[in-house]
């Protein structure tokens, strides 16, 4: 995928339209048309990166920001009771559109969305096997 087939490069251009409901120099935020709830907003860095191995840690760390921001926009105008932040990478990952985007989900007791892993305890030996991989 080309910048020039991307969705979000083409909201960011204007091609596409948006319910745009935050923007700042670098980043701009709108809702998804394919909302997992009430509120559920994108956002994205005005600069196309293909995923989380595509960005520097700085304008990561600018992206998370932003939707701190987006995250305390939606809190306080929709009450939501808590709020979840998704940010998928490859296929493999779930993202579907290969330009690096936070998740901001407003949530509420009772919303009908679900974690999406069962929650079970790890295998000690297999814990330690990793950690030795991972800190060599």
């Amino acid at each position: 995928m080309t910048m020039s087939d991307c969705i979000f490069c083409k909201i960011i251009a204007g091609e596409i339209p948006s319910k745009i409901i935050y923007e700042d120099e670098s980043h701009i935020a709108f809702l998804d048309i394919f909302p997992a709830g009430r509120g559920h907003t994108l956002v994205i860095p005005r600069k196309h990166h293909l995923d989380i191995h595509d960005i520097s840690d700085l304008d990561y760390g600018s992206l998370a920001s932003a939707a701190k921001r987006v995250a305390d926009i939606l809190q306080k105008k929709l009450s939501s009771e808590g709020t979840t932040i998704f940010q998928m990478n490859r296929e493999a990952g779930w993202q579907s559109v290969f330009h690096i985007h936070m998740h901001v989900i407003p949530r509420w007791t009772g919303d009908n969305l679900h974690k999406p892993w069962d929650i079970t305890p790890a295998d000690s030996s297999v814990l330690a096997e990793l950690h030795s991989l991972l800190t060599e």
